[in-house]
């Protein structure tokens, strides 16, 4: 009996520390990884900080090897003054934000009409819906560019608010609606029992609910519009309305061997990102994979 027990409680501590190194393994890979692809930006922040002649001389990495190194932010300054990147910031927050939050006002309740309400051809006019995702959005440029022409909102940033708009609605609609039909349905019948119409749910339970959901959609659309460079370029011809995507194509055209401005060009350009990211990242796995199992 006491050599049995002696057994379980060695068999126990064998499978208590398997699981500890298992831990220690998994955390020791997951940091390599993560090292692995923080290097790039490591990278572009310290050139961004070094001057001219060292970094046309000698690689980033050399920072770490040497006692001389001098930084300035000086590299930042004529980028956002002499190269009007300050300007460029402005206007890529000002098509950003409504080109996020548009979507999700109008997807949101499109998944609510799918997903919580009952009406004839519900699936089908789903199904053709999620099959507009397997449409390139290539083929659509020339079309909407002479329609808006034709509009009068060519050239404008409301033209191109609608643009990135219309372009993620199916996908936007897709994802909201898997995570509405999670929802128990006995609260919204709570709520109508209680005289609460439509829209009343949906603003005040479903939407308050579905803050993860939004939040991992926030962070999707916002680093896709903030990154985008072909519906600036098509939509948008005139320079003072350029986001910080055509801005650096045109300091990499003009100033490409210019490694320092690149550098302090492209961090501006992925600080808002990462900030996002950054904000919202605590809602973006559970808001990802809700809904995933139903539906």
């Amino acid at each position: 009996m006491v050599a049995q027990e002696r057994s379980d409680a060695m068999t126990h501590a064998t499978g208590v520390y398997l699981t500890a190194y298992a831990r220690l393994l998994r955390s020791i890979v997951l940091c390599v990884i993560s090292l692995v692809w923080l290097l790039p930006t490591l990278g572009v922040f310290i050139s961004s900080i070094r001057p001219r002649a060292a970094v046309a001389a000698t690689g980033w990495w050399t920072v770490f090897t040497r006692l001389d190194v001098t930084f300035r932010l000086q590299n930042y300054h004529e980028v956002i003054t002499t190269h009007a990147f300050g300007r460029y910031f402005v206007n890529s927050f000002v098509i950003t934000v409504p080109s996020t939050l548009l979507p999700i006002a109008v997807a949101s309740l499109g998944a609510y009409a799918f997903g919580c309400l009952k009406f004839r051809g519900r699936n089908a006019v789903f199904l053709a819906l999620i099959a507009l995702m397997v449409v390139p959005l290539q083929v659509a440029w020339v079309p909407v560019l002479q329609v808006y022409v034709r509009l009068g909102l060519a050239n404008t940033f409301p033209g191109l608010w609608l643009a990135h708009t219309s372009f993620v609605l199916a996908f936007a609609t897709f994802m909201f609606r898997n995570f509405f039909v999670a929802i128990p349905k006995d609260l919204f019948d709570c709520a109508r029992i209680e005289g609460a119409g439509e829209f009343a749910i949906y603003s005040r339970i479903v939407m308050p609910i579905s803050m993860p959901v939004v939040a991992s959609f926030f962070i999707f659309q916002f680093m896709w519009v903030w990154n985008e460079l072909m519906n600036a370029l098509i939509f948008l011809q005139h320079p003072r309305k350029y986001p910080l995507t055509v801005a650096i194509r045109g300091l990499l055209s003009q100033y490409g061997s210019e490694w320092y401005l690149l550098a302090a060009g492209s961090f501006v350009l992925m600080s808002m990102p990462l900030l996002v990211f950054f904000v919202f990242q605590r809602f973006f796995t559970y808001g990802v994979t809700a809904g995933a199992a139903k539906g």
